[in-house]
């Protein structure tokens, strides 16, 4: 029998199996930034994964950066997202909406001109580029840092986004603390040269993070909070030399709210730094009892035998959920797994979403052979 297509338990709720779809960034909410029809039947047709977990959705108009995603800091974009949610719950879903701010990875074009900003004036590394609102490549810019007395804000529009993602019907929220984004930014030592209360030792630079989660668990009970980490990648220009010891640290911190989950991106996918040894789901699981979600990089086998070892409760999948929107249909009969979609299907790059479908809604469910009469 397959465990990865057996129930499980994610706090209040019994999943019909261990397969989570990972949250991807699509671009197709178009530049006013409200989940639509083209969502909801998207979201819908992946709707058997035993959780799906939304893109990166901004928390606020500070936390915003990337061209077409969509937001959720005000009660039009609530509404947006009720269809989204409902599609999914009529199929027997689950869907939690992932809470991202983009710090020092957004472009001052998106906020009026002004400064983006980051824990520490310290922009990314490298001659890489950000795409600014006009879509164009441009170089990373330095971020500002925030001031001590605008952390508290910045926390609760966190928890303004979970109160929002509760009224949209949202079964729970991912607080996104990964790939180089703001939270990730304050727990790492190479992002985060703060001298208060936020920065210095790891017990400091948790302080952000152990706030949001505090905040949210005012809106949701902390067994529908999720907490997704990336203690090993680079993407963002991520990498420090403690990361062991901190995000062991962290895993421990936050086993004591009783998490849904705690989702590690654990393996080099995404490019390893180098700078420390890897932090892996047997290194987690040891410190966090509740359930952890191993991701990136994994087939039907891997996902099986990460499982199996008693390392990872569930496992998401990502580049294979846009090729393969029945995909858990598709690993319970062994029906064939598309090959993954190629990159310029990823993102949308229009102003309306409309123009942005090829790549989105056009990989569609398997056929068997004998149903394509």
């Amino acid at each position: 029998m397959s465990l990865l297509l057996s129930p499980v338990k994610v706090g209040p709720f019994t999943l019909a199996n261990r397969v989570v779809m990972a949250p991807l960034t699509r671009g197709r909410a178009g530049t006013n930034r409200l989940a639509n029809e083209y969502m909801r039947e998207y979201y819908e047709l992946r709707a058997s994964a035993g959780l799906i977990i939304t893109e990166g959705v901004a928390i606020s108009p500070q936390g915003y950066g990337w061209y077409a995603t969509p937001g959720l800091y005000n009660a039009e974009q609530r509404d947006s997202w009720k269809p989204v949610t409902e599609a999914v719950h009529k199929r027997g879903g689950k869907i939690f909406l992932q809470l991202w701010h983009m710090g020092r990875q957004s472009h001052s074009s998106f906020h009026n001109g002004n400064a983006i900003v980051a824990p520490s004036a310290i922009k990314v590394p490298g001659d890489g580029t950000v795409r600014d609102a006009e879509q164009n490549a441009v170089p990373y810019e330095t971020p500002r840092a925030l001031e001590t007395e605008e952390i508290p804000g910045v926390v609760q529009d966190y928890a303004n986004c979970a109160a929002l993602a509760k009224e949209a019907g949202f079964d729970g929220v991912e607080i996104h603390g990964a790939n180089g984004y703001l939270i990730d930014e304050f727990l790492q030592s190479a992002t985060n040269q703060r001298t208060d209360r936020y920065g210095g030792p790891k017990e400091n630079r948790f302080n952000f993070l152990k706030e949001i989660v505090e905040e949210v668990g005012k809106v949701f009970p902390y067994d529908q909070i999720g907490v997704r980490v990336s203690p090993n990648g680079v993407y963002g220009g991520m990498g420090s030399a403690d990361n062991f010891e901190a995000f062991t640290y962290y895993a421990e911190q936050l086993n004591k709210y009783g998490l849904a989950y705690l989702h590690l991106m654990d393996s080099t996918g995404f490019g390893f730094h180098n700078l420390d040894k890897q932090v892996t789901v047997f290194d987690v699981k040891k410190r966090f009892d509740g359930p952890v979600i191993s991701n990136i990089g994994h087939t039907k086998d891997s996902a099986e035998g990460v499982i199996r070892s008693g390392a990872a409760d569930l496992v998401a999948f990502g580049r294979l959920y846009l090729s393969n929107p029945d995909l858990v249909e598709r690993f319970q009969n062994n029906w064939p797994v598309a090959e993954g979609a190629p990159y310029p299907d990823w993102y949308g790059r229009t102003p309306d979403a409309k123009d942005s479908l090829d790549g989105y809604l056009t990989h569609r469910p398997y056929v068997p052979p004998a149903e394509s009469k």
